[in-house]
């Protein structure tokens, strides 16, 4: 096991290596701490699945990096890059019509993709090459740990690598909202600026 505080640039570089090769980490993000794998890699993704004890059902949000590594994964129009521009990097999951040539194991064959870049210098330089999972590092249906010990009793050492920034305080998941509808719509809320809803969204909280 491999547990790695604060890292800096150069260690970082190496643990995106790992995901690379395959691996799964576990990495902080601006809301809870996560568990990645590169979303191109099936097996690796696979592998989250079977560490949460996640339904492969049950789809998994996309954690990117910018704007380009976006264009591969879905059909975005003028309004709703406009909005994305507004709310990211932030504390919220984005639901965008799928595009027609990804595929991956994340999506569960839904025609829809949950989107995140969370504002986090970390999750910033991990997702630098490809865009990585963005799963709370929990087992499915328990309370996500706000401390990278509690995370390693409750996923029992399946993930050999751990980036500890300590404990993350906010610790409550990301705003889901649907961008894929007429008008757009809150379908979990969690960490968000209502404010910036109410200006962006048009809509009433």
């Amino acid at each position: 096991m491999n547990i790695i505080k604060n890292p800096d640039k150069e260690q970082l570089n190496k643990i995106r290596m790992e995901l690379e090769n395959g691996n799964l980490i576990v990495y902080p993000t601006d809301t809870i701490y996560g568990i990645a794998a590169n979303i191109f890699d099936d097996n690796a993704v696979c592998q989250v699945f079977k560490t949460k004890k996640r339904s492969l059902n049950k789809p998994i949000s996309i954690c990117i990096h910018n704007m380009n590594q976006l264009k591969k994964l879905a059909n975005i129009d003028n309004n709703t890059l406009k909005i994305m521009k507004e709310l990211l990097p932030g504390p919220y999951t984005l639901l965008l019509e799928k595009h027609d040539d990804f595929e991956s194991k994340v999506i569960s064959n839904t025609n829809k993709i949950a989107i995140r870049m969370p504002k986090n210098e970390i999750t910033y330089e991990l997702t630098k090459s490809f865009p990585i999972t963005s799963t709370s590092a929990n087992i499915s249906n328990k309370t996500t740990p706000s401390n990278i010990n509690d995370i390693i009793k409750q996923l029992r050492g399946n993930i050999k690598t751990y980036i500890d920034v300590g404990n993350i305080k906010n610790n409550q998941p990301s705003t889901i909202i649907d961008l894929t509808k007429k008008y757009p719509e809150i379908i979990r809320k969690g960490q968000a600026d209502d404010n910036l809803l109410k200006n962006i969204l048009k809509i009433n909280l």
